[in-house]
């Protein structure tokens, strides 16, 4: 097998494409036969040392994929070889082999896209989970989506829009804007363009929601946009804190949900993963039927060769990305 090898914390630049041993499953085990990776804002990080998780060196970066099971360990009697499955997990999916607990693959339906499968199960799982479990998302409400044209954004808004909810997309440019309408929000706001405004901002809130404020506000972003948005909340609101893609952590003055009745709630998917397995599989549930339905379509905004690793990174972290990129296999 080959695969992009991480041996020193020093960003995308110092990965190294290597063959390496094909590693054969143990017991409650399979192999993935990966045939499309996509980028998540924490690989970028998880390269550079700069993620909560740090797996020991050397590593080899991608914690999304989509594959073939080709292997399976003893004791392994789902999934089967020839299956169709997403893999979510720390490591392992920029390369063309991998093994991952049979327990922590994701069985996908005949028929369904590799490159769509491996830009699913993180973002639209983060999104359920974020507003649907944690925000308690009920139809007729608003929810506010900073971020929106990113992976995760994009998904929180098609989830919410499944859910029911009206959604407003706060973008950074025009044509990010006008991506997000295409996915269904109801609205939008521009808040790019330097330097930010707050007052401004708010302002565009307010009338967004008929000064009603958001129900849900989902941040992904942190930085700037955190506080003008938390004090634009609603009565009864739900902010979701779920990253921090502008860099900084903020710190928010905790009497504005004291004057909101509003609730700051945290969003960690992957330990909900870890400790609510049941609830994490009624949730993947309804997303793949919500799938099928139409309602749910990952946005990828360009494939690339594996072998373009660095050109999939430096375009995440430019910005410029609307939806997914996702790697692929020959």
């Amino acid at each position: 097998m080959h695969a992009w090898l991480c041996e020193k914390l020093e960003g995308v630049e110092a990965l190294t494409w290597k063959e390496l041993p094909t590693p054969e499953p143990g017991p409650g085990q399979v192999r993935i036969a990966i045939r499309a990776a996509s980028l998540n804002f924490p690989d970028l990080l998880t390269v550079r040392g700069q993620y909560q998780f740090k797996p020991p060196l050397p590593f080899v970066p991608g914690s999304e994929f989509c594959g073939t099971v080709d292997a399976v360990g003893a004791g392994v009697t789902q999934p089967v070889p020839g299956q169709l499955v997403a893999a979510m997990g720390s490591s392992g999916g920029f390369g063309t082999h991998a093994v991952v607990p049979a327990a922590a693959v994701l069985p996908l339906p005949s028929g369904f896209d590799p490159v769509q499968g491996a830009a699913f199960a993180f973002t639209y799982g983060t999104s359920h989970h974020a507003l649907v479990d944690r925000a308690a998302l009920q139809p007729g409400e608003t929810v506010l989506v900073l971020g929106a044209a990113g992976g995760v954004g994009t998904a929180a808004i098609q989830i919410a829009k499944a859910a029911g909810a009206r959604v407003v997309a706060a973008v950074g440019s025009e044509a990010k804007a006008a991506f997000c309408t295409g996915l269904g929000a109801d609205a939008t706001i521009v808040y790019g363009g330097a330097p930010f405004d707050a007052t401004t901002f708010r302002e565009a809130v307010k009338a967004a929601t008929d000064g009603k404020g958001p129900d849900v506000i989902y941040d992904p972003v942190g930085g700037e946009l955190a506080e003008p948005a938390f004090r634009s909340i609603g009565w009864r609101g739900r902010y979701l804190v779920v990253g921090f893609a502008g860099g900084a952590i903020p710190a928010l003055p905790l009497n504005l949900a004291l004057l909101k009745g509003a609730s700051l709630v945290g969003v960690f998917w992957g330990e909900f993963v870890r400790r609510e397995p049941g609830a994490h599989a009624q949730a993947i549930a309804q997303l793949l039927r919500w799938h099928a339905e139409g309602r749910l379509q990952p946005a990828v905004d360009c494939t690339l060769p594996m072998a373009e690793i660095r050109a999939a990174y430096e375009r995440m972290a430019s910005r410029r990305v609307c939806g997914k990129v996702v790697l692929v296999n020959p």
